[in-house]
C-alpha cells in the first residue's frame, strides 16, 4: 500500500498549465496526502548588483520572490486547485532547493513536469529533472501530458537477467511499487525486461563462437528469470515482456504499444563525469516516452546533498 503523506509539486513559471500540480492533486485525492507547491526563481541581473549594499541585494531578492508567490497564489485559485502550501525559493540551481526542501520536510514524493531536452544542452547544462533523478533520495514522478485512465497499463522496467544483489533488490522494489500504483489507479502491471544483442566483435574474432546458440542461451535465461520474478508477485505470463535490445529503446516501444500511463524505473543515481559522459538508462528513457515516469532509487541510497 502506498504511504504518501506529503507531495512536493514543482511549478514552472514558464508554463501556462501546470501538469505537475494536476498530477499531485490527483494522487493526493487518492492517498489523502497534502500538496506543497514549490517554485525556484533566480534573476540573472542579481549577479550584476555587487555594487549594492547587502540590504539592497536582500530587498531585491525579496521583491522577486514575493512577486512570484503572488503570481503562484493567483494561478492556484484560477485553476481551481485546493488548499496548497506555497514555497518560493531563490537559487540559481533549482534542483538544490527542491532536494533540500524534500529532505528537511519529510516529503514522500516529488512531482515535476518534464519536456524533451536538446541532446547537446543536456550534456553541457544538465536539466533540473536529470539532477533530481540522480540526487533526490525520494521517488521522483516526471509528468507529461498523458492521462491516467482507470484500467490503464503500468510498466515496471526490471533487469531480471542480472545476478547483482542490488539489481535484484531494486527489481523487487520496483515491482512492489508498480503493484501498489496499480491498486491505487485500478491499473494493470506489465513487467518489461530487455537483454543485449550478441556482440558482433566476438562473432568476428572467435571463429568457433556460435552467435545463434549464444543468443538463445541469453534469451532463455532472461525468460526463465522473468517467469520466476513474475510468479513471486502474482503477475501473469502474458503481462511479461522479454525483448532483445537496449532498455532505452525497448521500454518506450512497449509503452507505445500498450499506451501505458506510467513507467516505473530504477535509477542508480550516477553523478560526476561518468553521469555526463554515460548518463543513466532512466534519463535516456524519459525523452522517448509520452507517459509519466516514476524514478526509484535503491534502498540505502544517500543523496550527495545532505541536510
Amino acid at each position: 500500500m502506498i504511504e504518501c503523506k506529503r507531495i512536493l509539486a514543482v511549478v514552472d513559471a514558464e508554463r501556462d498549465n501546470q501538469p505537475a500540480l494536476s498530477r499531485a492533486y490527483e494522487l493526493a485525492s487518492k492517498t489523502g496526502a497534502s500538496v506543497t507547491a514549490i517554485m525556484v526563481v533566480y534573476d540573472l541581473s542579481y549577479d550584476m548588483t555587487t555594487m549594492l549594499s547587502p540590504d539592497e541585494r536582500e530587498a531585491m531578492r525579496d521583491a522577486v520572490t514575493n512577486e512570484h508567490a503572488k503570481w503562484l497564489s493567483g494561478q492556484l485559485k484560477e485553476q481551481g486547485f485546493g488548499e496548497t502550501d506555497i514555497v518560493v525559493e531563490w537559487n540559481n540551481r533549482a534542483y538544490e532547493s527542491i532536494i533540500y526542501y524534500t529532505l528537511n520536510n519529510q516529503i514522500d514524493l516529488v512531482v515535476k513536469a518534464t519536456k524533451k531536452h536538446d541532446d547537446l544542452a543536456s550534456v553541457i547544462f544538465t536539466p533540473t529533472d536529470w539532477h533530481l533523478m540522480r540526487k533526490c533520495p525520494r521517488p521522483v514522478l516526471l509528468v507529461k501530458e498523458h492521462d491516467w485512465p482507470e484500467g490503464g497499463e503500468i510498466i515496471a522496467a526490471v533487469n531480471v537477467g542480472s545476478e547483482d544483489e542490488e539489481h535484484a533488490a531494486l527489481n523487487d522494489k520496483i515491482t512492489v511499487i508498480a503493484n501498489d500504483y496499480a491498486a491505487l489507479l485500478k491499473g494493470k502491471v506489465n513487467l518489461v525486461n530487455s537483454f543485449p544483442s550478441t556482440p558482433l566483435n566476438i562473432a568476428i574474432e572467435v571463429p568457433e563462437f556460435d552467435p545463434d546458440t549464444y543468443h538463445d542461451a541469453v534469451k532463455n535465461h532472461h525468460k526463465k528469470e522473468m517467469k520466476s520474478h513474475a510468479l513471486k508477485y502474482g503477475i501473469a505470463d502474458e503481462k511479461c515482456v522479454v525483448r532483445e535490445g537496449l532498455p532505452e529503446k525497448v521500454i518506450p516501444q512497449v509503452a507505445k504499444t500498450l499506451d501505458a500511463e506510467l513507467v516505473i524505473i530504477g535509477t542508480v543515481g550516477r553523478v560526476g563525469l561518468s553521469a555526463a559522459l554515460i548518463g543513466n538508462t532512466a534519463e535516456h528513457v524519459i525523452d522517448e516516452l509520452n507517459c509519466d515516469v516514476l524514478a526509484i532509487k535503491p534502498d540505502g541510497f544517500e543523496s550527495p546533498l545532505s541536510v
